[in-house]
């Protein structure tokens, strides 16, 4: 599991991002780069981690169902993930 305050402060850049996209997206078109310069660093959508549903876990993410390989085995094993089932040949 990963500490809450990496989650949260995954969730704040988040919101963040949400809440200046258009602003940034009008100051790009407008080539306006001192502005961008004005605008918090984590409101940027490229500081955005993707991490498990879960757990938090930043690594071994399945973007197709949000949680991490760990969580995507167990659950699939246990039948929880409608459409998947374990490979044998």
């Amino acid at each position: 599991m990963a500490k809450e305050s990496m989650k949260a402060r995954e969730v704040k850049r988040a919101k963040l991002c949400a809440k200046y996209a258009e602003k940034r997206a009008k100051l790009i078109a407008d080539g306006d780069y001192e502005g961008l310069q004005a605008l918090p660093k984590n409101s940027s959508p490229v500081r955005l981690h993707n991490r498990c549903k879960l757990t938090g876990r930043p690594k071994g993410y399945i973007r197709q169902f949000g949680i991490s390989r760990i969580q995507f085995r167990e659950m699939a094993s246990a039948g929880l993930i409608p459409g998947v089932k374990k490979a044998s040949w």
